[in-house]
């Protein structure tokens, strides 16, 4: 029991020392899982709040928004680097869309206390390949 628990520790302080390259590499790589197989489309300013179905913090790199439709929305904050997938997105907005100019206020989930703020950037969609048929 006690090694597992050194293990755990160790484990964690390895990754809060980890260099900001390797934690971008590995957000980078965690949101190529999540749009793999997809087609990227181009940018768009606002996404309606009735379509979304979920969100997902990729930690220091983005938010994704996955639709009703299947369609992913991939939103990368100027200030992606605070991003922490155990944080809970709080959005205020004035009518039915998300936009790139929205403030997102961060809460830690453990705390409940505030643990940032944001503002979105473009939302770049991300839909499936047509299936082909053989």
């Amino acid at each position: 029991m006690r090694r597992s628990l050194f293990a755990a520790v160790l484990a964690a302080v390895a990754l809060a020392t980890m260099p900001a390259a390797a934690q971008d590499a590995r957000g980078e790589a965690s949101l190529d899982k999540i749009v793999a197989g997809r087609t990227v489309g181009s940018p768009v300013n606002c996404i309606n709040l009735r379509d979304i179905r979920s969100t997902e913090i990729v930690d220091d790199t983005a938010i994704v928004y996955r639709m009703n439709n299947g369609t992913l929305f991939v939103n990368r904050p100027g200030s992606g680097s605070i991003l922490d997938r155990d944080d809970i997105l709080v959005t205020r907005t004035i009518g039915t869309r998300l936009c790139r100019i929205d403030i997102v206020n961060l809460i830690d989930r453990g705390s409940r206390m505030p643990s940032g703020s944001l503002s979105l950037g473009d939302f770049v969609p991300y839909s499936r390949l047509p299936r082909t048929r053989s």
